[in-house]
């Protein structure tokens, strides 16, 4: 892992491929880190210089005292990509990494060369769009719910110890479990874990973060850029019927259905993500010097 100073803390990273290809940046969700990348940027890697960073307050990055809002990932992620000197970038992302790429996407598209994207956060207008589960609801309104959620994540590190496993479709092994606890060994250094379910945007709650996230969809939904949208079959966030429906209403995006999954895809899937983002990449980086010829010629 490397490391850089970002808004005075240090933020880890890891990066694999040569300096001369086109950058892929890979953002991670909750609770996890980096460390979920670890089996699918080696099939990346070969067509792309590979940036996984791990957000504030999570895996080998500093936990700072700050409130660990989305607000606040958004500031140490957009200094993280300056001080790296990325102007120009692919985004790979899952979970809140989803929320963050999004939110960037936005504010900068002409420094997006293309999003791929897993399990993705989005403006729930019901809890039910959130997910149709009755317990799931259960459990995250309990996370929401002041002093409940702060037992089950802060002193019980339940997002941890159960969303995590049952998140994934296979059996994690204790390696792999013990990779994901390290961050957290104490209840206040769960605080970052505690916060993000309390930031889910459902049914217009947090405002502040539902506005963003409205926003940075409506900018989606016009965006030329590529993308690449992955599915898992049931899914958590994103089941497979309303994946169908989401790429067909943009542009320029390829759906890939992964199969057997629920919510942390790259544990249960990486090799195909890998393979197929590398593909996709690699397919753009093709198509961009025709299609910058094509916009010469119309200009």
């Amino acid at each position: 892992m490397k490391k850089v100073s970002v808004l005075g803390s240090a933020m880890a990273y890891q990066e694999a491929g040569e300096g001369k290809q086109p950058v892929a940046v890979f953002l991670h969700g909750n609770p996890t880190s980096s460390y979920i990348w670890r089996n699918v940027i080696p099939a990346v890697a070969p067509v792309a210089r590979c940036i996984a960073p791990d957000l504030i307050g999570f895996g080998q990055s500093d936990k700072p005292a700050i409130s660990y809002r989305f607000e606040d990932h958004v500031r140490y992620l957009d200094c993280f990509l300056e001080t790296l000197g990325l102007d120009s970038f692919y985004l790979v992302a899952q979970d809140w990494g989803s929320a963050l790429a999004f939110h960037f996407a936005a504010r900068f598209p002409q420094r997006v060369r293309g999003l791929a994207f897993l399990e993705f956060i989005r403006p729930m207008p019901t809890w039910n769009d959130f997910n149709p589960s009755s317990e799931s609801q259960a459990i995250f309104r309990d996370f929401r719910t002041p002093g409940v959620g702060e037992k089950m994540i802060l002193e019980e590190n339940f997002f941890v110890e159960g969303v995590l496993p049952n998140g994934v479709h296979r059996t994690l092994t204790e390696e792999e479990r013990q990779a994901y606890r390290a961050p957290f060994p104490t209840p206040q250094s769960r605080i970052p874990a505690w916060r993000f379910p309390n930031e889910l945007p459902i049914a217009g709650e947090p405002p502040d973060v539902w506005a963003v996230m409205e926003t940075a969809h409506s900018a989606l939904a016009q965006s030329l850029y590529p993308k690449l949208l992955f599915a898992g079959n049931p899914g958590a966030l994103v089941p497979p019927e309303f994946a169908e429906r989401f790429a067909s209403r943009l542009t320029n995006c390829r759906l890939v259905h992964l199969g057997p999954g629920r919510h942390y895809l790259q544990e249960d899937h990486p090799e195909t993500i890998g393979c197929e983002t590398a593909q996709w990449i690699a397919a753009c980086e093709q198509a961009a010097p025709r299609q910058q010829r094509h916009a010469a010629a119309q200009s």
